[in-house]
């Protein structure tokens, strides 16, 4: 009797744990499909970068371009011509000085009055180039936005041929590098 006692529990138990480990399994089935739809759930997609797009450079026009050319050398030039002018214009201005105080040499007066047309001279084929420049932005249509940053400097060179016919040579600098002055202002607006 015992043993069959035994027997019943035993079948009790087993059918109990039978029981639990199909619930035992349900349960961790659930688990497992609820863990892998979270799993889904959490899972970041890499979504693709949106990238600025690209800057599409364009190319300004034929005549603003061969303007930009032009304005840059007519800088060069200017800027050269003023570094040179300095020492020149300060001798010629130290010989005139010093022709009121005493007598120069014939051959000292000869050689300043050289000097003097030649500054005379370079100053007008420079305001040649200078007028020219102005003239094109004047009448092309693509180049007439960066008139006012030109205008005026024919009206500056003018000034410092004046200023030169005067006997003023280092004076004639400062009308030279107002014109400097608008070359680069041109170039700071002009597209590349």
């Amino acid at each position: 009797m015992a043993m069959i006692r035994f027997s019943r529990r035993f079948e009790q138990e087993v059918t109990m744990m039978s029981n639990s480990k199909g619930l035992f399994l349900i349960v961790a089935l659930m688990i497992l499909m609820l863990s892998g739809s979270a799993f889904a759930q959490k899972r970041t997609t890499k979504r693709p970068v949106r990238r600025a797009p690209a800057k599409v450079s364009t190319v300004p026009p034929l005549d603003v371009r061969a303007a930009r050319e032009k304005v840059d050398n007519q800088l060069a030039n200017v800027n050269r011509f003023i570094d040179v002018l300095g020492p020149i214009a300060q001798g010629i201005e130290d010989l005139d000085a010093q022709a009121r105080t005493k007598p120069l040499s014939k051959t000292a007066a000869d050689s300043n009055a050289a000097n003097k047309r030649k500054v005379v001279g370079a100053i007008r084929n420079l305001k040649i180039g200078i007028s020219q420049l102005e003239s094109e932005f004047r009448t092309k249509a693509s180049l007439a936005k960066y008139l006012p940053q030109i205008s005026g400097m024919t009206d500056l060179m003018a000034q410092a041929e004046d200023l030169a016919i005067a006997g003023k040579f280092v004076a004639s600098k400062d009308p030279l590098r107002g014109v400097a002055g608008k070359l680069t202002d041109t170039l700071g607006v002009m597209p590349r």
